[in-house]
């Protein structure tokens, strides 16, 4: 991707900005190995990057959620060390709570969004972290910039990671990493403000009157104080997300480190696919998760609607 305005994430928006040299490269996939090793002697610590692809109103692009997590991902690595794993764009968000969102945001329209169930969600991300866990890594943190009611579900499948194999995880989302001074919402004024400041190009306010149009899904998702929104206001936000990850990771690191962390990842037990199976039947045998029935007191989905078949999902 050229340079110029709307590049504040730079590398982070595109992953592949080429150029440079491999010191200046976070990103696992274009890490040689030498330049892997450096890196992960000197900061053992992964992270994660999760997105989805879901209407944030007619005047944005799909993929807010994931410029979010990536810019924050690749900045405190560039920052305070560690590698960015390749980012996974498929999230929840469909069942359970999301079916009622969705009828009441979206309605019958098609939401052209990347969601899948819960269960395989969960499922493939303990292959996520056995990955990163077997490569040599000392820790992982995974950096949602979507939110929902699967959060706390997922903050339970990571902790079940960690405590079993004994390696630390942090899961949360920049709306964690804002705190109270920056309200999180639904393409509102607090995400369209992040996208006008990271993806500026990715924002057109002229598209806003196609929310007359039939079948165009209406507002499509917008928060009802997304015209409060401003690019200033996002790079604050941002600047409050990166400082919080960045401490995070200094406290994650603290430690561990250097070649002796090499030696010890290379004496380390790998983890095995009948470990994490082993620990999937546990987790998935549970009924009490909070992303595959409705909130308490939501609003039943209509019979008729294309997401009532979503409203109540099974652990598989």
């Amino acid at each position: 991707m050229d340079g110029g305005a709307g590049q504040v994430a730079g590398e982070a928006a595109s992953q592949h900005a080429g150029g440079g040299t491999q010191s200046d490269k976070v990103a696992w996939s274009e890490l040689l190995p030498h330049a892997f090793k450096a890196r992960l002697a000197e900061r053992p610590l992964v992270y994660l990057p999760l997105g989805l692809c879901e209407p944030h109103g007619q005047i944005s692009a799909f993929g807010l959620d994931t410029r979010k997590a990536e810019h924050l991902c690749y900045t405190v690595a560039r920052s305070h060390g560690g590698i960015v794993a390749p980012t996974h764009e498929y999230h929840i968000h469909e069942n359970g709570p999301s079916a009622g969102f969705l009828e009441a945001n979206i309605g019958e329209t098609n939401p052209h969004f990347t969601g899948v169930p819960s269960f395989i969600f969960f499922h493939f991300l303990l292959y996520q972290l056995r990955a990163f866990h077997n490569a040599g890594f000392a820790g992982a943190i995974v950096l949602s910039g979507h939110g929902g009611a699967h959060i706390g579900d997922l903050k339970r499948v990571t902790a079940a990671f960690a405590e079993t194999f004994d390696f630390p995880v942090w899961y949360g989302t920049d709306f964690e990493l804002a705190g109270d001074a920056y309200p999180g919402d639904h393409a509102g004024k607090y995400e369209i403000s992040v996208m006008m400041h990271l993806h500026p190009e990715g924002i057109d306010w002229d598209r806003a009157a196609l929310e007359a149009q039939p079948g165009s899904g209406g507002r499509f998702a917008l928060g009802p104080d997304a015209g409060e929104a401003s690019a200033a206001h996002g790079a604050r936000i941002v600047e409050a997300c990166a400082a919080a990850l960045g401490e995070l990771s200094d406290k994650m690191a603290a430690g561990y480190g250097g070649a002796a962390a090499l030696e010890e990842a290379e004496r380390r037990a790998l983890i095995g696919y009948d470990e994490i199976e082993v620990l999937w039947r546990r987790l998935s045998s549970q009924d009490d998760w909070a992303s595959i029935r409705p909130r308490e007191g939501q609003q039943p989905v209509a019979e008729q609607s294309r997401w009532k078949p979503y409203e109540y999902a099974r652990m598989r």
